[in-house]
């Protein structure tokens, strides 16, 4: 274990120090330096690969006279994520009164004040006294960050982006203190770049948790409408359930793009003609928005047995039922215009090929044509190549007689070649006869 071997390491420095400390020898001071500083260079070494979790827990088990040795030998990159793993009075023997302050995440806190959300930005462990929250939103917090708001409320907040691989039976459930995990994906959908984003949402103490790794328009648009409408949400359900609708919403709105892309797309593919470099982009633009219909379709399927879920297990008022139940006939509403939106989207594929086929067969008519145009030719280049031409035409001076012979070759194409345009010609005439009867 790290602690016991860094503990080891200690005791064995200090044996080595003080057996050097009382050795006579020339420059004793400077042998004594630098065997110090070898020691340091040590403890760094071996400081250098823990988490700032493992350091935590060395530092809390040591005397405070090590740890302070062993705390100028952290990383300054781990040194914030320490302070929030660490007791409070460890911190302050070590680093007196610096609070921990977040780092490139970002907590918020929202309290209900008249009606409104009302939001307090968590900078260090001191923002988080005396305030009375329904919801708390960590978006790209580090380990230590969720350790230390969990263990300040009581529960464990895990890292979203380690539950995607969890079957879709173990996304919702409650544990033995009544906590509600849920763990939902919400929609991104940018320009270009349209994914699921997996956000964990825990219910606990009557506070709702939501921990992230990636900013969502959704999270956006929630806290400006609790902000703005008065009565907008009462509790952390009414939030959750907001937070649900947002994202149908979110979801209807991706859906109504895809109409307008597979607008454009039906104008391109109905056209007379599409070249092949045209039919590739239309299918990579095909293939883009069949991947983003499919990802909604998904996501408000996870979102409906969310919901689901929480209307069996009897979480939800009479009130919150009924914006439930809502939600859910919005989202039947969805499902409709995605599976719609699945069949255009293999009409335009299959339109598409087509028009590929059809130029394939164009190209391949085309050789087709010169092969026969070249078959007579070639039959009469094997004749004139043989040796009894030559014994033929040897009274014949040999620049008129091959001369004679190319151009009855180029006559026998030029006439092979009109033929072909009349059983051509034929052939349409009579399709189209049948075509009027």
């Amino acid at each position: 274990m790290p602690q016991q071997t860094i503990k080891d390491l200690l005791n064995k420095q200090k044996i080595v120090e003080s057996m050097l400390h009382n050795q006579p020898m020339p420059r004793h001071d400077l042998v004594e330096g630098l065997v110090h500083k070898q020691h340091l260079v040590e403890l760094h070494k071996f400081l250098t690969p823990l988490a700032a979790s493992d350091i935590s827990d060395i530092l809390a088990a040591l005397s405070l006279e090590d740890a302070k040795l062993l705390w100028k030998q952290v990383d300054e990159e781990k040194i914030e994520d320490i302070l929030w793993e660490i007791p409070d009075d460890l911190a302050s023997q070590l680093v007196g009164a610096r609070e921990p302050r977040s780092g490139k995440g970002q907590i918020s806190a929202f309290e209900l004040v008249n009606g409104r959300l009302r939001r307090v930005t968590i900078v260090n462990r001191k923002d988080l006294q005396d305030i009375h929250p329904i919801w708390i939103d960590l978006l790209e917090t580090s380990k230590a960050e969720r350790n230390s708001i969990g263990k300040h409320f009581g529960l464990e907040l895990p890292d979203p982006d380690e539950l995607t691989d969890l079957e879709a039976s173990a996304r919702f459930y409650v544990e033995e203190n009544d906590e509600i995990h849920l763990h939902a994906n919400f929609l991104l959908d940018r320009e270009g770049d349209s994914r699921s984003v997996p956000v964990a949402l825990i219910i606990h103490t009557d506070i709702l948790f939501t921990v992230r790794n990636q900013e969502l328009p959704v999270f956006r648009l929630q806290r400006l409408r609790a902000r703005n409408q008065p009565g907008y949400v009462s509790d952390c359900k009414d939030v959750l359930l907001d937070l649900f609708g947002a994202d149908v919403e979110y979801s209807a709105d991706s859906l109504e793009d895809v109409y307008t892309t597979l607008g454009q797309v039906s104008r391109k593919v109905l056209s007379e003609t599409i070249s092949d470099a045209e039919a590739a982009g239309i299918l990579a633009d095909i293939a883009e928005e069949e991947d983003l219909n499919g990802r909604i379709r998904s996501n408000i399927l996870d979102t409906q047995r969310m919901i689901s879920f929480l209307m069996r297990g009897k979480f939800l008022s009479q009130d919150q039922v009924g914006d439930a139940k809502e939600i859910l006939r919005n989202i039947e509403s969805l499902n409709s215009h995605t599976a719609f939106l699945f069949d255009k989207i293999n009409f335009l594929m299959d339109a598409t090929v087509g028009f590929i086929n059809i130029n394939q067969n164009q190209r391949i008519g085309v050789l087709t044509t010169i092969s026969i145009v070249f078959m007579p030719i070639n039959v009469v280049a094997g004749i004139g190549g043989m040796s009894e031409f030559s014994m033929m035409t040897h009274a014949i001076p040999w620049p008129l007689a091959y001369g004679g012979f190319i151009l009855s070759m180029a006559v026998i194409g030029w006439l092979t070649y009109i033929a072909l345009q009349w059983f051509g010609q034929r052939r349409g005439n009579l399709t189209a006869s049948r075509a009027k009867v």
